[in-house]
């Protein structure tokens, strides 16, 4: 098979901003080191695992010009598409403007279809469909515009998020909050500096779940990963903020450390495994997805956010589980791919005979 490793990173020349040694002076003891990313590299090594699988593939970057993927397209003619595209002009909606493309094109492609990576990038859309399906969600409010009052029958502490975005955009220490007065301010950021509605939700106070799944057509839950808090300091909520994920230089990038396999009673274990595949089927993701929760102390299992396509780089969460499932990175990647490779087979087969019908 032909297989074209697709992604978009428009400034590839920018360096990584925390690609400087760590300061001696940062104030607290970092648990990470800094590394700094590359990501032609780990999109080379893909297309390099594929390749020693008899593929032929190879990358292509799209710096925000679908007429590099066209041109590339019409003469490549790749089989089939490594879906990596999360970002288009700067807009996460457009994520799925690129799977809608392949889906016009007939294209077999990995991952999610352009109508669940919509879904659940839209976060109150998610989050109703959770919620109509007896799906376990932290109570919630969807606020479009500014108002003299945010009184809601929501209970203290609530987060505030902004409703449109992905990979924890606009969630900060600040985003929890404790009362209306601060409420009022924070939805109001988000509104002004974001320029899309707000989602708040009640805040559970507990453990951060991930877990994974995999499959298409037959699905499984991979072992469950955890957020460890312990080491946070008081001044900072224990959540998985942007700063948390993304920025070596803060104290709750070091401060929130994978744990996998999660250590949990049977019980919690499966149950959340249940959900997690019942979120997937819902939501309807396919190959791979990452379903966020949280633990109450009362041990009450809650889903935050469904995840599709979530980071397939070889230290990122999805893949640590899959390790814990005993699928090495090569693996799990083939894995990926013949699920999109199958589906591109049974379409033609099916176009084969429809046509002979007709």
């Amino acid at each position: 098979m032909k297989i074209a490793v697709v992604y978009n990173e428009a400034y590839p020349e920018i360096k990584n901003e925390y690609s400087v040694k760590l300061p001696k002076n940062l104030g607290f003891k970092p648990y990470f080191d800094i590394e700094q990313s590359d990501p032609i590299a780990e999109y080379e090594n893909i297309a390099k695992i594929l390749r020693s699988a008899g593929h032929n593939a190879y990358i292509i970057n799209i710096l925000d010009d679908l007429d590099k993927f066209l041109n590339d397209y019409q003469k490549n003619s790749p089989d089939v598409i490594f879906n990596f595209v999360e970002i288009y002009k700067d807009n996460a909606q457009l994520e799925m403007s690129f799977a809608g493309l392949m889906e016009m094109m007939k294209i077999p492609f990995t991952g999610a279809s352009s109508i669940a990576l919509g879904t659940c990038q839209n976060k109150t859309l998610a989050k109703r469909i959770l919620k109509e399906n007896e799906i376990p969600t932290p109570k919630f409010r969807f606020i479009k515009k500014k108002r003299s009052s945010y009184k809601f029958d929501l209970n203290f502490p609530i987060i505030v998020k902004p409703a449109f975005e992905d990979a924890s955009v606009g969630i900060e220490n600040d985003s929890i909050v404790k009362n209306n007065n601060d409420l009022k301010k924070r939805v109001e950021y988000i509104l002004d500096y974001y320029l899309q509605p707000a989602l708040i939700e009640e805040f559970i106070d507990g453990r951060e779940l991930n877990v994974a799944v995999m499959g298409d057509k037959r699905i499984r839950a991979l072992p469950i990963s955890e957020i460890d808090f312990s080491r946070m300091p008081d001044h900072l909520y224990n959540i998985v903020s942007y700063q948390a994920k993304w920025d070596p230089l803060h104290e709750s990038y070091h401060k929130t450390i994978p744990k996998c396999p999660a250590k949990l009673p049977k019980k919690i274990e499966l149950e959340a495994k249940e959900i997690a595949m019942k979120c997937f089927k819902t939501m309807k993701c396919r190959d791979y997805a990452r379903i966020d929760m949280r633990l109450s102390k009362d041990n009450k299992l809650y889903v935050l956010e469904v995840n599709p396509n979530p980071d397939l780089t070889e230290d990122a969460g999805f893949m640590r589980s899959a390790k814990q499932a005993g699928m090495s990175y090569r693996k799990a990647l083939l894995k990926i791919i013949d699920y999109a490779i199958k589906r591109g087979v049974n379409s033609q087969n099916f176009n084969k005979k429809f046509a002979k019908i007709g």
